[in-house]
């Protein structure tokens, strides 16, 4: 724990168990959801949260924490547990890279783009750091202007020119302080709140045919090298999909991790300038 960590606030009695009450219902959706053979991560999304509210779910087992913007996320990295694992998930622009790589803690970045990005972040990564740092490729299944990411991939995609197989490429290949764990998507909402339960999502399936095409382009290309990217178990290529309103959907469509904020922390406040 940091030594910062003990000047954290305490919640109420009232708002501890509030969050108890709602992250015990969240893991026993997620439980339900998941596939039998799978274990996926909650990572609970904690943006405009105070650190108490993170402190309370941290001391209730809650390893994996989600934030959006890179200050908030430094602030909260220096004054809450050290064994927190942090998950970047907001927009990732190079200018922010050193910042985010002095975070010791900082388990993963979810939104890679662009191979000026990840140049940027293997550069400032720390020598001393233990590991690799993972990243997830952040693709635009929807096709939504709103949304950032790169195209997904079909089996009739133009490999050797695909955004996403270039910046994978260059992961793997010129990044060895970064581990290319997977590929997260937002998809669109309305598709879950619209497909019936037989329905499949066609976001998810797109990020799930997306992997598919990349994992056998990496196999092809880098032969006998294949720790170098997925799960550091399972090697697998994994999918972060599924936020608070659609992750049992993402859940059964085979997703590894899941990103829930207002599930857990209830509705946020918004930002202040």
């Amino acid at each position: 724990m940091s030594a910062e960590s003990s000047i954290v606030e305490k919640t109420t009695p009232e708002r501890t168990e509030e969050l108890l009450e709602s992250l015990a219902e969240v893991r026993a959706r997620v439980k339900a959801a998941s596939l039998q053979t799978s274990s996926p991560a909650l990572v609970a999304v904690s943006k405009y949260k105070p650190a108490s509210d993170i402190l309370t779910c941290y001391n209730d087992g809650q390893m994996d924490f989600g934030e959006n913007y890179v200050q908030e996320l430094e602030e909260k990295a220096r004054r809450l547990p050290t064994d927190i694992r942090w998950h970047f998930i907001g927009t990732l622009q190079s200018n922010k890279a050193k910042t985010l790589a002095s975070i010791p803690n900082l388990f993963s970045i979810q939104t890679l783009g662009s191979i000026k990005a990840a140049t940027a972040l293997n550069k400032t990564l720390p020598a001393e750091r233990a590991s690799p740092l993972r990243v997830l490729i952040q693709i635009n299944t929807s096709g939504e202007d709103s949304k950032s990411g790169i195209p997904p991939l079909t089996s009739s995609s133009d490999l050797e020119s695909s955004e996403l197989i270039l910046l994978a490429k260059h992961v793997v290949a010129e990044c060895p302080r970064l581990r290319l764990e997977g590929l997260m998507t937002i998809g669109a909402l309305e598709l879950s709140l619209t497909a019936s339960e037989t329905e499949k999502n066609a976001d998810f399936e797109s990020l799930k045919a997306t992997r598919d095409v990349l994992d056998r382009y990496l196999k092809k290309t880098f032969v006998g090298k294949e720790a170098k990217w997925g799960d550091e178990t399972s090697g697998r290529l994994l999918l972060s999909m599924g936020m608070s309103s659609d992750f049992e959907a993402a859940l059964k469509s085979g997703s590894d991790i899941v990103r829930v904020g207002t599930g857990v922390f209830g509705e946020r406040a918004k930002k202040t300038a």
